[in-house]
């Protein structure tokens, strides 16, 4: 396997062409890091989980690992972890006296330590893709529920801004202190922010108060001179020319077959912003091995000269997929590697 090489997807994120077919992948599974770093088990020391982590993702052949910036978050409602829920169990805050008495967390505060204690770990060529605990829609709706964001959003429109500004900041001051980091090459900006029809909000909505605050962070990021990639999943096509020209990020990662397949957003898209996987989850849960390994070489082909893709999942790697399938997957790049 050739050794980690990130200036591969920063090709890829300035829509050039990569030395070599070039793989993303926002996250794997258990199972997937202990049979690709070697471990017998998954260790319960933070750090050491983070050195499997690298391990697994350099053995497979990415030039990046994916990891947490800080032990930053938003408290809410705890919540058993169930197969499904709803989005308004976790909520805290209905009105103005809960904003108020809210404990909003401090990012100053946060341990980004590990992502300097672990950059000796990192295999030279490789760094840190630094994501959220979430992103600011999915925060507030955890913190309010989505219906009664929906209901605030009529009821009480300025209460409905001063909490996404509480949120909202305190991701741009997390981010701006996880891109300072030398061992952290680019950053993720995960935020869901649609069904499989629609966004979650209406996209006026939207502009008014989500889109501002991802606009701070990636103009945050880039003023570090790092590129910022958006992981959002839904039906985002009503505002991908926001996310484009007027967020302006380098990338875009989630895609369904059933609301855009990676092939057709290419062709719409990838001539202005990269695109990041797109293998359809469920077609690699269900397809074949053959099947997949072959519509992954057709679309490392399509890009082949015209650059601005790397290959992966539509999401990420849940334990349902079968080992076979992922490994089909990345074959088609990993085989074609000198």
């Amino acid at each position: 396997m050739p050794s980690p090489n990130f200036e591969n997807l920063l090709r890829v994120l300035r829509r050039e062409a990569p030395s070599r077919p070039t793989l993303f992948e926002f996250f794997l599974n258990d199972p997937l890091y202990l049979q690709l770093s070697g471990m017998q088990e998954k260790p319960t020391d933070k750090l050491e989980a983070g050195r499997m982590y690298i391990q697994a993702y350099a053995n497979a052949g990415y030039d990046y690992t994916t990891t947490h910036g800080a032990n930053f978050g938003f408290p809410s409602k705890a919540v058993a972890h169930q197969a499904s829920r709803s989005m308004n169990d976790t909520a805290v805050i209905a009105d103005r006296a809960d904003f108020d008495a809210y404990p909003w967390p401090d990012p100053n505060e946060s341990d980004y330590s590990p992502l300097e204690i672990l950059a000796p770990d990192l295999p030279a060529g490789m760094k840190f893709v630094a994501y959220g605990p979430g992103g600011v829609l999915e925060n507030v709706m955890q913190l309010v529920g989505y219906e009664t964001l929906c209901l605030l959003t009529m009821d009480d429109p300025q209460l409905v801004e001063d909490i996404f500004t509480a949120v909202g900041s305190r991701f741009v001051r997390y981010y701006e202190i996880c891109a300072q980091f030398d061992s952290v090459g680019a950053l993720i900006s995960n935020d869901d922010w649609g069904f499989n029809t629609q966004t979650m909000l209406a996209p006026d909505d939207m502009r008014r108060y989500v889109f501002p605050w991802h606009r701070r962070i990636v103009e945050t990021i880039h003023a570090a001179g790092k590129p910022a990639i958006l992981h959002s999943c839904g039906n985002l096509a009503s505002v991908m020319d926001d996310i484009i020209d007027d967020m302006r990020y380098d990338g875009k990662h989630s895609y369904e077959d059933k609301i855009c397949p990676v092939e057709e957003a290419y062709e719409r898209w990838g001539s202005r912003i990269a695109i990041l996987g797109g293998l359809d989850l469920d077609f690699v849960c269900r397809a074949t091995p053959e099947a997949i390994r072959a519509r992954a070489a057709a679309m490392l082909e399509r890009s082949a000269t015209r650059g601005g893709y790397a290959l992966g999942t539509g999401n990420s790697v849940p334990e349902y997929v079968p080992t076979e399938n992922y490994f089909a997957m990345i074959g088609a790049a990993t085989s074609q590697r000198a």
